[in-house]
């Protein structure tokens, strides 16, 4: 029960307001938990409660006790989302920690491959298939989030993108149960993969490299690094690439060319660096953030017939 869990000091913050009976957990369970400070954007409403699992026994067995009418949510690193001013209903549910983190080089598998947890960072698997000798996944350090985010939206980047890397991946659907997936199961495309919004939470995956000369491969992610850095507000409070880029054209040119680079609404304005990228200049709410994307896409469709779609996901209620 709840009041069991707050005596035990696992469950903080308030009271819930649509369900007080919470299965028990042997990791963090917070209620009304503000969740700007897990975001790059840092802004945001709470969840009504987060839950951070000690490990994959602790999620499954949460999940398949939680009340199936109860939302949840999968938040990574928070590189790539806006949370709305209102909060989050339901559950949040991060996975942190040195149990949804680990890379590992699988030295016997046929092969050169790396072995990595949903949670672990894109550039920690870079840097450590780097270090093994396994190239192929360098684009990783160019890209902010986690591996279960890049499975979730075919993370890449610089041509190179999660489907041309990836052998398996495995998970828990939204009660708890295991499932496993090779990659053509997953029906990658351009930012997505085929399963339904929300279906998986992922646990981990099996990329496939090359073997490669360590120092070849470090210069590689070197000049990555050195081009983001160069390119993108990367030091800024910001979600990445705030939109897809259609078919045969780039995003950040149709912002661009509309006059949106380095234009303000409230505290959110598109980079002066990177027109694809808002920043949180300071004082930006969630929802400067968002009238910011919708006034430039209503602007670039009016302007040019080309509709954007976002990248950046939104999640929450609106304050």
């Amino acid at each position: 029960m709840l009041s069991d869990l707050r005596a035990s000091g696992r469950v903080e913050r308030g009271l819930m307001t649509w369900k007080d009976d919470l299965p028990p957990v042997r990791g963090k369970l917070l209620v009304d938990e503000p969740l700007a400070p897990f975001t790059w954007f840092r802004v945001g409403g709470p969840a009504d409660a987060l839950f951070i699992p000690a490990d994959t026994a602790d999620l499954e067995q949460f999940l398949q006790r939680l009340p199936p009418e109860v939302p949840r949510t999968v938040l990574g690193v928070g590189s790539n989302v806006i949370v709305r001013d209102g909060g989050v209903e339901g559950v949040v549910i991060r996975l942190a920690g040195r149990a949804f983190g680990e890379v590992l080089v699988d030295r016997e598998a046929e092969g050169s491959k790396v072995v990595a947890d949903a949670g672990a960072l894109d550039a920690a698997v870079a840097r450590a298939a780097a270090r093994a000798g396994i190239a192929g996944l360098e684009f990783y350090a160019g890209i902010p989030g986690t591996i279960g985010g890049a499975i979730t939206m075919n993370a890449g980047c610089y041509g190179s993108e999660t489907k041309d890397v990836l052998q398996a991946a495995w998970g828990v659907d939204r009660v708890g149960r295991q499932m496993a997936f090779a990659r053509d199961d997953l029906g990658f495309s351009y930012r997505r993969n085929a399963l339904p919004e929300g279906e998986m939470i992922w646990l981990g995956a099996v990329f496939q490299g090359v073997e490669d000369d360590p120092e070849v491969i470090e210069a590689s992610m070197a000049e990555i690094t050195a081009r983001r850095e160069a390119s993108q507000p990367i030091r800024e409070k910001t979600g990445g690439s705030t939109f897809r880029n259609p078919p045969g054209q780039s995003a950040w040119k149709l912002i661009d060319e509309a006059g949106w680079r380095g234009k303000p609404i409230g505290g959110a304005m598109f980079s002066p660096q990177h027109a694809n990228f808002m920043i949180n200049t300071g004082s930006a709410t969630a929802a400067d953030l968002e009238a910011l994307g919708e006034a430039v896409r209503a602007d670039v469709a009016a302007k040019t017939g080309v509709v954007l779609e976002w990248e950046i996901k939104r999640i929450g209620r609106s304050k």
